[in-house]
């Protein structure tokens, strides 16, 4: 089969280069948003947020109810996806001290699709470290055949800080976005600001177009400002309905007993950016902004589609649309992300397969699906081989219809361990059971460092967020204890099948002794399955590492 399908490839990198032949396989425009968890949309339950786009895209595809993340934090989930591979295998978080090396790089979705005849592009925000130099290498940039995107946060107001958008009409993230994939679809590239290495977009060629936003994310919607060239949405919208507070929302004043034991979350080092979970009206505000970015989302995905069908592409581009993770606004007292509960793990994911027959859309399923089978799914499509190093599985046949389960149980973890007090933290799922394991993080804490900093004059952002070689060992300290033997300082089991919100841990229930081996054993086999026999393939990407490729640089010139 590989044999026939890599001769096929060979024949479709010929196609639309003068032989005359369209290449049929399907296009792909895939969605992610930043942020968003389960429960914000009409097709996932919530009755104030308006999104009838994306709940009509629901409806005309098949919706997930159990789709999850690897990871609950932007730059291990986003790699995770463009990989395939769990934060263990690829080896990159914010506290990792690496990018992702060209090698891996080359087995990415986006690459392996460019080299099989696709035409690819990427708009929005890149979070992923990419190459020597990470963000600086350029070589994210050039992997597209079109690229419009910011590293890092872009903001409600991207202009504001990168200059690839300064030619957009719009000010605002989600009308920028809209220029960009516009300006893609419409095949004449008269945007300026967009890297492109084609003039236009070859006909006959199959396209695969990435749109990564950062809203609702917090770095997005806490700086929208209500401009004067901001759409109506961003003014105005929600502002005359009560909005509730979430389910088992807590005060910071309320707090009796927290969620999680000060010595295994240490709450009073969290980043300060989410302190308005604490307080009701702050988190109430938080909220209302977030359902003014979806709703301005959902107009793009309306208006998406609306090109897609001017263009005559409609009949044969597949939609996908998801998040990198959720988010806690104050739900049993807890705020931020970086957790394995489901707030933070569980995210909305349809795909819509316009060419899957009529029985098989406008479903939900119930089956287990994870973030790393994306990437599998499209080049299962494409008539692509996956790479070996991909450990995501295709759910093409759940989307056309079938109903073989692709996964038993789902794992999930965060590795980004730091001295804003998250642990390192895994957890495995059933339909019914979840257990999670809890490890010690013996940081230095966030808040004695922003003392010093603020009586040194040290800026905050390079005293909190800078990391050295030192972080390298620590990291791979957290990737690889779990697998000789360190021990959890604590364990959660919830009966999520009756315990959706996690509410009630049943670890210390005598009468669950062996439902509890049972997990712990599951824990262990889906452990060692994410970490993979190989080292990671990454590069090192500290303080250090950067002033040593300036200097280079420098030296170079």
């Amino acid at each position: 089969m590989r044999l026939v399908r890599d001769l096929t490839s060979c024949v479709l990198l010929l196609l639309g280069t003068g032989v005359g032949v369209a290449d049929e396989r399907p296009n792909f425009v895939f969605i992610l948003t930043d942020d968003q968890s389960y429960g914000m949309m009409g097709c996932d339950g919530n009755e104030l947020t308006q999104t009838p786009h994306i709940d009509q895209l629901a409806k005309d595809g098949v919706f997930f109810d159990r789709a999850y993340i690897t990871s609950a934090i932007c730059t291990p989930s986003r790699i995770s996806i463009l990989l395939s591979q769990f934060e263990r295998k690829h080896g990159v978080n914010f506290n990792s001290g690496t990018s992702v090396s060209p090698e891996a790089w080359a087995d990415s979705y986006p690459v392996v699709m460019r080299d099989h005849g696709y035409y690819t592009g990427y708009v929005g925000k890149n979070h992923s470290p990419i190459g020597y130099g990470g963000y600086g290498s350029g070589l994210m940039d050039r992997s597209f055949d079109y690229f419009y995107a910011g590293h890092g946060h872009i903001r409600f107001y991207p202009k504001d800080l990168h200059e690839i958008f300064q030619a957009a009409k719009s000010d605002t993230q989600v009308e920028i976005i809209q220029e960009g994939v516009d300006d893609f679809l419409s095949n004449e590239h008269r945007l300026e600001g967009a890297i492109r290495f084609l003039e236009s977009r070859p006909q006959g060629k199959p396209f695969c177009l990435s749109v990564c936003f950062n809203l609702p994310h917090d770095a997005g919607a806490g700086t929208m400002a209500s401009r004067e060239s901001d759409d109506e949405i961003y003014k105005s919208l929600y502002r005359d309905i009560e909005i509730p507070l979430p389910k088992n929302y807590v005060a910071k004043a309320d707090v009796q007993t927290p969620k999680l034991p000060p010595h295994v979350l240490k709450t009073s080092e969290r980043q300060t950016g989410y302190d308005y979970s604490d307080e009701p009206d702050a988190a109430i505000q938080r909220i209302i902004r977030r359902m003014q970015a979806m709703t301005g989302i959902d107009r793009m995905v309306g208006r998406v589609r609306e090109k897609l069908e001017a263009n005559g592409l409609d009949k044969n581009t597949i939609i996908i649309f998801t998040s990198d993770h959720g988010l806690f606004t104050g739900e049993q007292g807890l705020g931020g992300k970086a957790l394995c509960y489901e707030q933070t793990t569980h995210v909305p994911f349809i795909v819509y397969n316009p060419n899957a027959s009529e029985s098989a859309r406008g479903r939900r399923c119930d089956d287990f699906v994870q973030s790393i089978d994306i990437a599998p799914m499209m080049l299962d499509y494409a008539g692509i081989d996956s790479p070996e190093a991909f450990q995501g599985k295709s759910i093409r046949g759940l989307v056309d219809g079938g109903n073989a389960p692709v996964h038993d149980a789902i794992f999930t973890e965060n590795l980004w361990a730091t001295h804003f007090g998250n642990p390192p933290i895994e957890a495995v799922q059933d339909k019914e059971w979840k257990y999670i394991r809890y490890y010690a993080n013996n940081s230095f804490p966030a808040s004695i460092k922003i003392r010093t900093a603020k009586e040194m004059g040290i800026p905050l952002t390079k005293m909190l967020y800078t990391v050295a070689d030192e972080n390298i060992a620590v990291y791979r300290h957290y990737v690889e204890s779990p697998l000789e033997g360190e021990k959890p300082i604590y364990e959660e089991l919830y009966y999520v099948a009756d315990d959706p919100h996690e509410l009630r841990n049943l670890i210390d229930d005598p009468s669950l002794k062996d439902q509890l081996s049972r997990m712990r054993a599951l824990w262990k086999k889906k452990l060692k399955m994410a970490r993979g026999t190989e080292l990671p393939k990454v590069l090192r990407y500290t303080e250090t590492s950067e002033l040593e490729r300036k200097l280079k640089e420098c030296q170079s010139r």
